[in-house]
């Protein structure tokens, strides 16, 4: 179990997965593809290869919104896993910094 993980109930979690699909099939998250960059690391990623990463998980409170959902290439979207933003700018401070 994570630090300051938030209690969702599983009816909760499929709600928010129902709108990140919603979000997934708009124009909106469909023009932020296009641009085939992620959101993390800066990459040039073909859009196709673009996952969507809410930026504070489901399982840490997050919500599936315009405002907390980023396209970020499959491997950040693995190494962040359930990581907070701070935590995540932490870790990359750390990796390549350190």
């Amino acid at each position: 179990m994570q630090p300051y993980a938030y209690d969702l109930d599983d009816a909760a979690i499929r709600r928010e997965r129902a709108k990140a699909r919603e979000l997934r099939a708009s124009q909106w998250w469909k023009r932020k593809l296009a641009k085939g960059v992620c959101g993390y690391c800066g990459r040039p990623t073909p859009p196709r290869e673009l996952t969507m990463d809410h930026i504070v998980p489901l399982s840490r409170g997050g919500r599936s919104t315009k405002g907390n959902v980023i396209p970020a290439c499959k491997t950040c979207n693995t190494k962040k896993k359930q990581l907070l933003p701070m935590e995540w700018e932490a870790y990359l401070r750390d990796r390549f910094e350190g």
